[in-house]
């Protein structure tokens, strides 16, 4: 359950309990004079109230409301607030006997307070008359507003939970277009854009087809950058397509400084992951060792299958580091929310040292289309 659903689920606090006596005050106060005016109308049709004494009727019958109808409404509201979600549709029973309660001992205060009033004679004769239709009347209204408060609870809840998943995947979609940008920023930076041209332009009376696939592989990362599948996932040999893009560009200004190898099984390639995921990997190792190093760094990038999870690794053999320092703002901060958004507690991004190498990994529920 999303944390903002939980603050409005029943029985989660003390804010819902203070809601539903509220909310019993502020239905009591048109419950009782309307149950007033109906019955009155009930007993004129029925015989047993005359228009000449209609107000003493009426009278009677907010008194009746007042002592039934208040507790009733603040007892049944404050109880389905704190108690609807534990017991589901059990909790009829506790509500049916809170009704009985209130009629009773809400028939015997009114018939005290009409004899204290000298409206009656005998209390005790009153209660005896009253007691049925008092009985049947809350029955009847009390059920009826109850349930349907009850239905009108749930399709705010069900809204509520519906639009907290709405605004996560708008957060999701959002984080996505955070990391197009930022990928894209970050390759569009002038310090990039002049070292990939220059390489370019140094190869252009050497090795002109190179230069021209230099070109090529330019325009293709950056039009992936763009155009990521809109529904945040692509196949994993897209994904590699584009990281082997990446590093040839790379290549093309460190040289024998940037080393890699790629150990992905052809049988993977139909697995769906997070667009420029395996890409923010080997492009922080470029960043932060191999540009870092006069040696440079060897990068090698493998994939398997873990159970039903798909595992991808980009170990290379820099100092490594650690994912306390890693800031929402940063590449890797940003993917590990990515994959919080996309796969909740199943994806994750670890970082470990493993045989002299810094091995980043990133585990997530295998899937195909």
């Amino acid at each position: 359950m999303t944390p903002a659903a939980q603050q409005y689920d029943p029985g989660c606090g003390p804010e819902p309990h203070r809601s539903g006596m509220i909310e019993g005050l502020i239905h009591a106060a048109w419950i009782i004079p309307v149950v007033a005016v109906l019955v009155l109308i009930l007993f004129l049709v029925l015989g047993h109230a005359q228009w000449s004494n209609a107000w003493v009727h009426f009278l009677s019958a907010l008194v009746y409301s007042a002592m039934i109808g208040g507790p009733s409404a603040i007892l049944l509201n404050w109880f389905s607030h704190r108690y609807t979600g534990r017991l589901g549709r059990w909790v009829v029973v506790p509500q049916i006997l809170i009704l009985l309660c209130a009629a009773t001992f809400g028939a015997l205060a009114a018939a005290v307070i009409l004899q204290l009033a000298h409206v009656v004679r005998n209390y005790g004769l009153e209660f005896r008359y009253s007691f049925p239709f008092a009985l049947i009347i809350t029955l009847v209204v009390g059920l009826s507003v109850t349930t349907y408060e009850t239905l009108r609870h749930r399709l705010a809840y069900a809204t509520l939970e519906l639009r907290t998943r709405q605004v996560e995947q708008e957060r999701a979609y959002k984080l996505l277009a955070e990391a197009r940008l930022s990928s894209l920023e970050s390759r569009i930076h002038p310090h990039f854009l002049f070292n990939t041209l220059n390489s370019i332009a140094a190869l252009i009376p050497s090795d002109p087809r190179r230069a021209e696939d230099t070109v090529a592989k330019l325009a293709s990362l950056l039009r992936f950058s763009l155009t990521a599948n809109q529904n945040g996932l692509v196949p994993l040999a897209q994904e590699l397509r584009i990281v082997r893009d990446y590093l040839e560009i790379e290549a093309t200004r460190f040289g024998g400084r940037l080393r890699y190898t790629i150990d992905v099984p052809d049988s993977l390639a139909d697995n769906q992951v997070p667009p420029l995921a395996l890409q923010t990997l080997i492009e922080n190792a470029v960043k932060h060792v191999v540009s870092q190093r006069p040696e440079g760094a060897s990068i090698h990038i493998r994939a398997a299958r873990d159970g039903a999870n798909l595992r991808l690794e980009a170990a290379d053999d820099g100092p490594g580091f650690s994912l306390d320092a890693i800031t929402q703002d940063h590449g890797l901060g940003n993917l590990i929310g990515r994959l919080e958004l996309l796969f909740g507690e199943r994806g994750m991004l670890d970082v470990a040292r493993r045989d002299g190498l810094t091995v980043v990994s990133l585990v997530f529920p295998a899937e195909t289309r």
